[in-house]
């Protein structure tokens, strides 16, 4: 029987070592430790897969939280029956004692334990849609107040309106004043629109 730990970041820029320093405690062979830096959306995580190929009846599976297995409410659920009632392998939560399998054999203790299991990837889902649902507002608002996202774009040449004329009267095409702007095809539609917009609040 041997111990493994998992530990999971959402991005390469985020630092693992809170999740290493409580492997090393538990004394987890370090090649015994699994790191993916990737979204907790799936479970489709190199590592992971690894990870669990490896593991064998009677192993004990490490994770500091639930959220660090996953973020996605029944695809956690579902990965947890596997690893404990399919593959007969212990799972230990070490911020929420009360998800150690190796703990709760009884009928009891593993009811128990699926409602605390349960109400985690909830949580954990829940919070991770209240995010999402916090950038969106954010990025709304900020766009509200003219806050630009992206890259900027190319500002029109000087002689843009002498240019869209000679266009509208048919004197230059479509790809010359695309050309002659610098632009790309989409970025001339939308410097047109403005023009168009800002020339009829004029006019």
């Amino acid at each position: 029987m041997a111990i493994y730990g998992y530990i999971r970041v959402s991005s390469k820029d985020q630092n693992e070592d809170r999740q290493l320093m409580a492997m090393s405690k538990l004394k987890i062979p370090s090649e015994n430790i699994f790191i993916d830096k990737q979204s907790g959306k799936d479970f489709e995580r190199t590592k992971y897969k690894t990870l669990v190929e490896k593991l064998k009846i009677g192993d004990t599976l490490f994770i500091v939280s639930i959220d660090r297995l996953g973020r996605n409410y029944e695809e956690i659920q579902s990965q947890w029956r596997i690893l404990t009632k399919d593959m007969g392998v212990d799972v230990a939560v070490i911020d929420m004692p009360l998800l150690d399998t190796r703990l709760h054999k009884d009928l009891i203790g593993t009811f128990i334990s699926d409602i605390v299991l349960q109400i985690l990837s909830f949580v954990a889902q829940s919070e991770r849609e209240n995010i999402r649902k916090r950038q969106a507002e954010g990025i709304y608002s900020a766009k509200l107040r003219g806050v630009q996202f992206g890259r900027p774009l190319k500002s029109a040449p000087n002689d843009f309106d002498s240019l869209v004329k000679k266009w509208e009267r048919q004197q230059i095409s479509t790809n010359e004043i695309i050309k002659l702007c610098g632009f790309s095809r989409s970025t001339f539609y939308r410097r047109l629109y403005e023009y168009q917009l800002l020339k009829g609040v004029k006019g």
